[in-house]
């Protein structure tokens, strides 16, 4: 992204300037952090980042299938988190921009809005007594989607923290969102009227 995008910061908002799509400086595999520093795009920290924008880009596929109306804006706000996580990997250094201190970060102050969402979202649905097989409506399935995608984010998200403990919060924050990602595919199941297959050893 990095590549492609000059980010400006006015008033606490990123502003993204168009540039040519194509700017031959990742032709020999390095790309930039925000702030200029060349990295390799093999790095833990681009690894992570790449995974984000997969997953954002599975979130955009939800939205295009028009689930429930508040599922669909509250996907629109997570995939603006994305954003700002995508931001904020991209960002390992605290960054002086255009006179704000800092680039957005993730915070505990939206793991806590995660949790008050499936709470609200689980007083509807039946208690779990069983695994439940990734499936049902198409949104619900691409919701599944959603968590899979996020779990590998999380995964690798843990290997970059191993190196930079600053990546702490991202991993909690990717943790907490997965389980959302269930939570919404057993909702929009539910209002469908897919049901769940549960999953019953032989």
């Amino acid at each position: 992204m990095a590549d492609r995008w000059v980010w400006q910061f006015i008033q606490n908002k990123i502003i993204i300037v168009s540039m040519k799509i194509y700017t031959k400086r990742g032709d020999k595999g390095e790309t930039d952090l925000f702030g200029g520093k060349r990295v390799s795009k093999d790095t833990l920290r681009i690894e992570t980042i790449g995974m984000i924008d997969e997953l954002n880009s599975s979130v955009g596929v939800v939205v295009a299938m028009s689930p429930e109306k508040n599922i669909s804006e509250l996907l629109t706000e997570i995939q603006k988190d994305l954003f700002v996580l995508g931001a904020d990997l991209a960002t390992p250094e605290k960054q002086s921009v255009r006179g704000h201190d800092d680039v957005p970060r993730v915070s505990d102050a939206r793991i806590t809005f995660f949790e008050q969402v499936m709470d609200d979202l689980d007083s509807e649905l039946e208690p779990m007594t069983a695994f439940i097989l990734p499936g049902g409506c198409q949104t619900g399935a691409q919701l599944h989607v959603c968590r899979s995608v996020c779990r590998r984010a999380e995964r690798v998200c843990v290997a970059l923290m191993k190196e930079e403990p600053a990546a702490a919060m991202s991993v909690k924050f990717l943790n907490r969102l997965s389980d959302v990602f269930f939570v919404l595919a057993r909702y929009e199941n539910l209002k469908k009227g897919s049901g769940e297959t549960k999953w019953m050893p032989d």
